[in-house]
Parts: C-alpha cells; sequence; structure tokens
C-alpha cells in the first residue's frame, strides 16, 4: 500500500459516494488506475464495504449508553451463549470483548432513558451468567466514529 492508496482510502472514508471521476481529480490519478485501485483494495479487504451514516434522533436512537459488562464464567458455552444474545439484540450497535477487566464493552442505542431501562432489565439482564453491568452515559461527543 503506497501513498496513492492511502490518499484513496482517506477520501473514500470521508465521502464513500465519490464518483471514480471525482476521487481520481482529488488524489491525482486517470481514471482508469484510480478505479483499478480501489477494486483492487476491495478485492484484498482494505475497503470492506460503503454506508450510509445515518441521524440517530432521524431514527429514534438518539439516546446512546456505554455499558462495561463483565461475565461470572469464561467458558466457551457461557461466552458464545453471552455473545449470540447481545449479538442479535437491535439496540446493541457495537459489542467488543476485551482483554482484562472489564469482559465486555456494548455501545447501545435506543430512543430514551426508559428505552434503555426496559431493554437493560428485560433483555441484557436475563442472558444468564452476567456477574456485573455498569452503564455510562455520554456527556459530549468530542470526536465520533467514522
Amino acid at each position: 500500500m503506497d501513498a496513492t492508496d492511502r490518499a484513496i482510502i482517506a477520501e473514500l472514508e470521508r465521502d464513500g459516494r465519490l464518483t471514480n471521476v471525482e476521487l481520481a481529480q482529488r488524489v491525482g490519478l486517470t481514471p482508469g488506475p484510480c478505479l483499478r485501485r480501489v477494486q483492487r483494495l476491495e478485492a484484498e479487504g482494505v475497503i470492506r464495504g460503503y454506508r450510509a451514516v445515518v441521524d440517530p434522533a432521524a431514527v429514534g436512537r438518539s439516546f446512546e449508553v456505554l455499558l462495561d459488562l463483565t461475565l461470572d464464567a469464561q467458558d466457551a458455552e457461557t461466552v458464545e451463549r453471552f455473545e449470540q444474545a447481545l449479538a442479535r439484540a437491535e439496540e446493541v450497535i457495537e459489542l467488543r470483548r476485551l482483554f482484562g477487566s472489564p469482559d465486555y464493552f456494548v455501545r447501545v442505542a435506543v430512543a430514551d432513558l426508559a428505552a434503555y431501562e426496559t431493554f437493560l432489565s428485560q433483555y441484557v439482564m436475563t442472558i444468564p451468567r452476567i456477574r456485573n453491568v455498569t452503564s455510562h452515559f455520554t456527556m459530549k461527543t468530542v470526536k465520533p466514529a467514522p
């Protein structure tokens, strides 16, 4: 990967809807070589896809909560059951297993505090073998995820 590939990636991260002609102009290539580079980056898995960035408030998911979650066991069955259960939940927008403590970091997006309380008590806390859940409420997003 060279500087031109990195420039292509940076431009597509800023605006994934750029036409190939616009992208080529921004990175200093002609359209043909630019398209071949993008296709190679896609084929190699460097570019994994394209997506729309949706306003959470417009879809009723503007209340975001960060959870630290610890299980009381780490056996394969407990971990697999827990991960499958949380990954299925539409409210979970990110799920990461961590080294150390806590065991998991979970980002949840719901409509409001009442919806979060319902999700936590009626879904999360019904998953077997959860030892501890700590909820963190965001005061301000300083640098959002890309």
